[in-house]
């Protein structure tokens, strides 16, 4: 019998990895633990068979006692902020280390740990990023990339130190519905739910990488049978325009709403009004989301055997859960902010027509500035 610990498994990919882990992805002799902060997040897991334990990441006398008796952990514990940035850091750079440090002394063999692409860094000009890139020496200025990345280094260097096998997969941009399919979308599927609901007021039309967060599950499973230690995987889909993947999901929808499209080299701009802090303004969102995040899966299609559905195909999955929790209620009307302010006013600017030079200056400058 194989026991396995899953950290982040009430999380979107944690849960969709339990729940292929208790079907018999690693073999029908599995028993998969789930290591829980807040048992209260235990409905993303509804219907799963696994057992639960009490144990927090930060915490080694919680996090050994989960580990006992297991043969490998997948640490998918994370989060997917920019703040409170000492949170951030401490669950994304620290947590990792400490997962390590406690699997050695379980006698775990093998740690698959959850990173991320934005822990590789934005692309080079020329071509798609690959496990090989160089992360910027000091860094990205993100905090959510800066951690992800360091908490991914040190989990290397703790697992040779230790004699513990460490294997990192980097999942590109998440989309799919949740596992319950209930529940609304945490994090990456929210700027889906965001358009749909028209509380989306602009997107920077800079280069991502969609893939299913299914896929992304199997991923996982694959780099524990197959990855090399030491060793980082991407599991990404499809390189798109964000302009293009709102596009996608308006047709897939049938809901269009006006939003504003900004160019990549607005991240410059929102690092300097980040020291206004002008109110409303996601200008840390604006920030990640303008560097060119178009990745290579290659190498994980290479040696893992890994695959990704298209695009298309993971949009509409997306949209069609999104459309159901709207339309049952539960994803509830916007809340009055200025966020759902500026969304309102690009869709009074649309009526009134007062777009239109917008629109124009984008034609003549030979790109899109308005959708």
């Amino acid at each position: 019998m194989t026991t396995i610990c899953v950290t982040g498994a009430t999380g979107f990919i944690g849960a969709h990895l339990a729940a292929q882990l208790a079907a018999g992805a690693l073999g029908s002799q599995t028993a998969v633990r789930v290591a829980v902060r807040n048992p209260r997040r235990m409905a993303a897991l509804d219907g799963v068979t696994v057992e639960q334990v009490r144990a927090d990441v930060l915490d080694r006398r919680s996090m050994r006692a989960a580990l006992e008796g297991c043969d490998i952990l997948f640490h998918g514990a994370g989060l997917v902020a920019s703040r409170p940035e000492h949170d951030v850091w401490r669950v994304n750079a620290i947590a990792p280390r400490i997962a390590v440090e406690c699997a050695a002394d379980a006698g775990v063999r093998r740690v698959v740990l959850t990173s991320s692409v934005a822990g590789i860094g934005p692309a080079p000009p020329e071509r798609p990023a690959d496990e090989r890139a160089r992360y910027p020496d000091r860094g990205t200025g993100l905090v959510y990339a800066d951690s992800k990345h360091e908490g991914e280094r040190i989990a290397f260097m703790t697992g040779e130190r230790l004699g513990v096998e460490v294997v990192a997969v980097n999942p590109a941009y998440v989309l799919g519905p949740a596992l319950n399919r209930n529940l609304p979308g945490e994090t990456s599927t929210r700027i889906i739910s965001n358009y749909l609901r028209g509380r989306l007021p602009a997107i920077v039309d800079a280069y991502t990488n969609i893939v299913d967060v299914e896929d992304v599950a199997s991923g996982h499973v694959l780099a524990a049978q197959r990855g090399e230690a030491g060793e980082r995987y991407i599991l990404g889909g499809e390189n798109m325009r964000w302009s293009e993947v709102i596009e996608r999901v308006a047709k897939l929808s049938g809901h269009h709403h006006p939003l504003i499209v900004l160019p990549p080299e607005i991240a410059s701009g929102a690092r300097l009004l980040s020291a206004v802090r002008l109110p409303g303004l996601p200008l840390e969102g604006i920030r990640l989301m303008a560097p060119d995040w178009r990745y290579s899966s290659a190498r994980a299609e290479r040696e893992l055997g890994y695959h990704a559905r298209p695009a298309g195909e993971t949009l509409k999955r997306t949209v069609d859960w999104c459309l159901e929790l709207i339309e049952s209620g539960r994803i509830g009307p916007s809340r009055s902010s200025s966020f759902d302010l500026m969304a309102a006013g690009v869709r009074l600017g649309d009526r009134l027509q007062l777009l239109l030079p917008l629109k124009l200056a984008g034609r003549l400058a030979g790109r899109r500035t308005v959708i």
